[in-house]
């Protein structure tokens, strides 16, 4: 009778366990990108919540692969996951949050002949934008 008890809770221990570690796992993974756009926050003065209603409006994702924004999957631009471990921004200036803000707003500042237009986005705007690239 024991044997047979035994038998029948080891599976539910390990259905707690599982359950108990991907609860863990879940609670890290929010933190840590909890920690992300905080910072991504404070780095640029923007608001993540604006970027991806701006990011469709200015057609960014036209261009651009852009994480978590819904058809963000254009390839004439590079990528922009990642961009807060990059060097450079568009390959020729410094990657820092002044910059990244100044080559959204007018990249042939930087580089006139670059591919990337002057779209009309804000300072203000593109603040937003880039608390929410730096923030993947």
């Amino acid at each position: 009778m024991q044997l047979a008890l035994a038998r029948t809770r080891w599976p539910l221990a390990v259905a707690v366990a599982v359950l108990i570690a991907a609860a863990v796992a879940a609670a890290l993974l929010w933190q840590s990108q909890y920690r992300s756009a905080s910072t991504a926050v404070a780095m640029t003065g923007g608001d993540i919540a604006r970027a991806p209603d701006l990011i469709r409006r200015y057609g960014c994702a036209g261009c651009h692969t852009i994480p978590g924004i819904p058809g963000g999957d254009g390839k004439v631009g590079g990528p922009l996951q990642d961009i807060r471990q990059r060097v450079y921004v568009g390959g020729v200036v410094t990657n820092s949050p002044d910059n990244l803000v100044r080559w959204i707003v007018s990249p042939q500042t930087f580089s006139p002949r670059t591919a990337m237009p002057a779209t009309g986005i804000t300072e203000a705007e593109a603040r937003d934008v880039a608390a929410y690239l730096y923030s993947r």
